[in-house]
């Protein structure tokens, strides 16, 4: 073959080339695999019995707001009733009320008033950021989810690593030290 020439192949003799592949090449499988970074590390997950306090303190500012207001409205009957509704104001402060209060409280301030007291804030379990209010709506019906079974869910932050109830780990959520 003269130099000036080109070598003449036919389709079936040339194999196409690949760059060769780093051993270190990033794929979906290695990066599902790899150890991210934990956002939360040396953060100090609050645990059963602040977690408590918290929600007695919320319970006893949702109780001082609501109680007069249902007396003004059904009177001594409150403490009789035999059912579980007394009526639309009994279930608009009862019910309606405690979830804007506690997921209200939650979006702008990541803590009842409650979580605050005890120096406590909800973040997002993977990036130690601010939760989405969709999923902040969710924790709360996921409480019914906790409460069910003879309170289990909650019971469960007692033998979690990172202290989460069941709503937690529903909503991916954990509940951590304020930091200052």
């Amino acid at each position: 073959m003269q130099p000036s020439e080109e070598p003449r192949y036919t389709a079936d003799e040339v194999t196409p080339l690949r760059a060769p592949q780093p051993e270190s090449a990033v794929t979906p499988a290695a990066v599902a695999h790899r150890a991210v970074p934990d956002a939360l590390e040396g953060a100090e997950y609050v645990g059963f019995g602040r977690r408590l306090a918290a929600v007695i303190i919320d319970m006893l500012i949702l109780g001082i707001a609501t109680f007069p207001l249902l007396y003004a409205v059904y009177g001594a009957e409150i403490f009789q009733a035999d059912r579980m509704l007394l009526g639309p104001v009994d279930f608009a402060l009862s019910y309606i009320l405690p979830a804007v209060y506690t997921v209200t409280f939650w979006a702008f301030r990541q803590a009842t008033p409650g979580k605050m007291a005890i120096s406590a804030i909800i973040v997002d379990a993977r990036t130690g950021g601010r939760v989405p209010l969709a999923r902040l709506v969710g924790r709360y019906f996921a409480y019914f989810i906790s409460a069910a079974p003879f309170g289990l869910g909650f019971l469960w932050i007692l033998v979690d690593r990172r202290k989460q109830g069941w709503h937690d780990k529903i909503v991916r959520t954990v509940v951590i030290e304020e930091p200052f």
